[in-house]
């Protein structure tokens, strides 16, 4: 993330011109504000890097070395998917539907409270000879990515966050603005994923470690515990 973030503030002090960069799409010329473009990496960063249950499964995939780069692209292809459904008309349609709304919020309560107990359960447990050595038990593809799957779509913060703040932001821009703050939280996304995955990986024998890995297990399940509540209170105001 810090690599890619320099390299484009690089560029944009270097070359004043790439602030109405034109672009080629399907013939047509199309002019990149990227003052726009990096107001979205910045603001999709805010929103991605804060850990919740799907940057945990992204470190977790990480540490353990199994399929961690397809968890990662998963989910920033989820993301994109969701942030663009935001940005072009979807949050306005979620943030207007009070009960639609409640009901996110309702459903995205109760996974983060499994979620945290299952973290939870998974901190207290005995380690078997296995992991105390250090090694993990691979899980295959197909589960890595409905696993993938479930942290996304089941995560209100997909929606709450994702869906419609990023996308009453995005919503305020036109034409070609709209679509540079798109690609700028889209790419925070990407980013962010790979490098969470990747340096997990690296650091992967220190945390899967019993005693680092319940500390991390504990914090999760605090962490997810916390953002149910808050939910919860903003609920009954």
């Amino acid at each position: 993330m810090t690599y890619l973030a320099l390299i484009l503030l690089t560029m944009l002090i270097i070359n004043q011109s790439l602030f109405s960069r034109s672009l080629l799409y399907s013939g047509e010329e199309i002019k990149v504000n990227f003052w726009v473009l990096l107001q979205g990496f910045g603001l999709g960063a805010t929103m991605i890097i804060p850990i919740g249950a799907q940057n945990a499964y992204v470190l977790n995939q990480g540490i353990k070395r199994n399929h961690h780069l397809t968890t990662a692209t998963v989910c920033s292809l989820l993301d994109m998917t969701f942030i663009s459904l935001g940005i072009f008309g979807g949050g306005a349609i979620l943030s207007q539907n009070e009960l639609l709304l409640t009901g996110v919020t309702l459903g995205g309560i109760t996974f983060l409270t499994g979620y945290g107990l299952l973290s939870l359960k998974s901190a207290f447990k005995t380690p078997s000879a296995q992991e105390s050595s250090g090694e993990v038990l691979a899980r295959g593809r197909r589960t890595v990515v409905l696993g993938a799957l479930a942290v996304t779509v089941l995560n209100p913060h997909l929606y709450l966050d994702t869906v419609v703040i990023l996308g009453s932001i995005g919503g305020q821009f036109e034409g070609n603005d709209r679509i540079a703050f798109a690609i700028g939280t889209v790419l925070a996304s990407f980013v962010w994923f790979y490098s969470l995955s990747l340096g997990a990986a690296k650091l992967g024998p220190t945390l899967s470690k019993p005693k680092v890995k319940k500390g991390i297990d504990l914090a999760v399940a605090a962490m997810m515990f916390t953002i149910a509540i808050l939910l919860m209170k903003g609920l009954m105001a």
